[in-house]
């Protein structure tokens, strides 16, 4: 009577649901890890440089889109024909209204491959070229100061105003000197060059203060 082999049976393998759990902890930190440095990277990728800020406001079609968005309110979006239009018709000093096909036309083709695009890469816009929508996107609050900062041609020329009252009062007292008119006529002539030089030093103050503002 032949004997059979009895093979012993193995143990299971089945992993213990300790290591289990320390397994999907350190799974969990890790993917915890790496979602705080892609958030920390898209934060310093939204940061814009100078030269982004300069590049973007060289242009004066770029500016009028950020105008133009600004106007609206936050999360609103626009049809790019209404922007191109609005944009053409102040590059044309017209209305939207007498605007012609061609320009209407330019103005559309610049900001669809050109203009909106470059905006939406900076994350200055967003910019929806199936769509045709376009708003404001979050990087555009870091213009906010440089589009309402004054250009320097609309600054006032104070000094020159002021070198020119200066050139008048030494003219007419000069003058009154030379004709040997009156003390009170001479004197009448100072306070009104004085008066002249305050009412522009507080209307310098006036404007100066409204444009920090």
């Amino acid at each position: 009577m032949s004997t059979q082999d009895q093979t012993p049976i193995e143990k299971d393998q089945t992993p213990i649901e300790s290591d289990l759990d320390e397994s999907t902890s350190e799974t969990a930190a890790v993917d915890a890890e790496a979602q705080d440095q892609e958030a920390e990277t898209q934060a310093t990728e939204t940061d814009l440089s100078l030269d982004l800020i300069f590049e973007i406001l060289k242009n004066s079609r770029r500016r009028e889109v950020l105008h133009y968005l600004r106007d609206h309110e936050e999360g609103e979006r626009v049809s790019l024909g209404e922007l191109a239009e609005h944009v053409a018709a102040i590059e044309n000093d017209t209305t939207t209204e007498a605007l012609t096909s061609s320009e209407r036309k330019r103005v559309y083709v610049g900001l669809y491959q050109c203009h909106l695009p470059k905006m939406d890469d900076m994350g200055v816009v967003e910019f929806n070229q199936n769509r045709g929508h376009v708003e404001l996107a979050p990087a555009a609050e870091q213009l906010t100061e440089y589009l309402d900062r004054p250009a320097e041609s609309a600054r006032v020329p104070w000094h020159r105003y002021y070198a020119v009252i200066s050139g008048i009062g030494v003219a007419v007292l000069g003058l009154a000197v030379g004709l040997g008119l009156a003390q009170s006529v001479l004197l009448l002539m100072v306070g009104l060059v004085v008066a002249t030089f305050a009412f522009c030093s507080g209307t310098h103050w006036y404007v100066e203060s409204q444009t920090e503002e």
